[in-house]
C-alpha cells in the first residue's frame, strides 16, 4: 500500500498531469477489472498504458483494432508443425497478443462484433479456448480498451451488454494550460524520463487481495444499493431518470462500485471506504451502464447529467 505514491511518482516521470485518470486506471487493476478509456487522439493514451505496465513489471501488448481484424489475430491460432525426429505433423497453438499482463485494445469500436466478442470473452473468463483446449491468460491480467469520441464513421459501437463487462468507463480530457506547456517542453527537448519498476506481479496480486479486505460500513453499502436502484424506472424517485432513462444499471454495477470504492481507499492510503470514494467513482462506474431514451439525445443530455441528479437526490443516510 505504501508503494502506491511511489508508483504514481514514477509514472509522472513520463506522463504529465492526468492524475484522476491515472488513479482510475490503478483502481481498475486493484479491483481486478478492465477499463474503457475514451479520449481524442494525441492525449498519450498508449504512452500512459505502456508506462503503467513498466512501473508494475507487467508484460505489455498493443492491438490496433481495424475492420479486417479477426478473432485469431487476438487470441492466437494453430500452426501446422513437423516433428523432425519422427516426421509426424501436428498442430501447435501459437499464442496471440492477448497473452500479456496488460493489453491495450486500441480503438476497439473499429472492429466487427465477432472480434469484439473474442476479446470480451477473454476478459470475462481470463482464458482462451481454441481447438477444444483451454489456455489460461497471465495473472494479473488487465485490458484497457480505447475509443475515439469524435469520428464515428465506419465504427461498430459496443452493445450495452458488452460495455457492462468493463469495470470503469474513463473519460480522458485535455490537459490544463500549465500541463500542456510542460508536455511541450519535455517532448521537444532532450528530456527522457525513465520510470523504474515499483511493483512486482506478486505484489500486485497481494494488493488485489488487500483491496477486498478494505472495510465498507453497512450504511455505505446500503447507500450504494440505493444509488444503483435509483437508476431503474421501477425503483427511482428521481424525475430525470423517469423522463430520460430507458434502462437502468444491473447488479454488476453495484459490485463494481463496491470494489472500486475499496480500491480508491487503498490508493488514498486508507483501509476504510468513505462517502467521497463512492461519489467520485459513481460516474465512471455508471456512465456506460445506463441506457438513455431518445428524448435525452434530443435535448443533448448525457449519462453524467443523469448520474449527477441521482447523486444529488440520494442522501448518504436513509431517511
Amino acid at each position: 500500500m505504501e508503494k502506491i505514491p511511489l508508483l504514481k511518482k514514477e509514472i509522472a516521470k513520463v506522463i504529465v498531469g492526468q492524475e484522476e485518470v491515472l488513479d482510475e486506471v490503478i483502481i481498475t487493476f486493484l479491483a481486478g477489472g478492465h477499463c474503457l478509456l475514451e479520449g481524442v487522439p494525441g492525449l498519450a493514451k498508449t504512452l500512459m498504458v505502456k508506462t503503467i505496465s513498466e512501473v508494475m513489471e507487467m508484460s505489455f501488448k498493443r492491438i490496433q483494432f481495424t475492420p479486417d481484424l479477426m478473432p485469431g489475430d487476438i487470441v492466437g491460432t494453430e500452426v501446422l508443425e513437423e516433428d523432425h525426429s519422427t516426421g509426424k505433423k501436428f498442430f501447435q497453438f501459437t499464442q496471440g497478443p492477448i497473452f500479456a499482463n496488460m493489453v491495450l485494445a486500441d480503438e476497439i469500436n473499429r472492429t466487427p462484433p465477432k472480434t469484439q466478442a473474442a476479446l470480451l470473452e477473454a476478459m470475462q473468463e481470463k482464458m482462451v479456448t481454441y481447438g477444444g483446449k483451454n489456455y489460461a491468460l497471465p495473472d494479473p491480467f488487465l485490458i484497457i480498451a480505447t475509443q475515439n469520441p469524435i469520428e464515428q464513421s465506419g465504427t461498430y459501437p459496443l452493445p450495452e451488454a458488452q460495455l457492462d463487462r468493463f469495470l470503469l468507463y474513463i473519460k480522458l480530457g485535455y490537459p490544463s494550460e500549465q500541463e500542456e506547456l510542460e508536455v511541450l517542453q519535455r517532448t521537444t527537448g532532450t528530456y527522457r524520463g525513465k520510470p523504474e519498476t515499483v511493483l512486482s506481479g506478486e505484489e500486485i496480486r497481494q494488493l488485489q487481495a488487500l483491496t477486498r479486505e478494505v472495510h465498507l460500513d453497512s450504511a455505505l453499502l446500503a447507500y450504494i444499493t440505493r444509488l444503483i436502484r435509483a437508476t431503474r424506472l421501477e425503483n427511482t424517485t428521481v424525475p430525470e431518470v423517469k423522463n430520460y432513462v430507458e434502462w437502468g444499471a444491473g447488479t454488476r454495477a453495484g459490485q463494481a462500485l463496491v470494489l472500486c470504492a475499496k480500491a480508491r481507499a487503498i490508493v488514498k492510503g486508507r483501509y476504510s471506504v468513505i462517502p467521497e470514494d463512492i461519489e467520485h467513482l459513481i460516474f465512471p462506474v455508471l456512465r456506460h451502464r445506463i441506457s438513455l431514451h431518445f428524448r435525452a439525445e434530443a435535448e443533448q443530455l448525457d449519462t453524467d447529467f443523469i448520474i449527477s441528479k441521482i447523486l444529488a437526490q440520494t442522501p448518504v443516510h436513509a431517511k
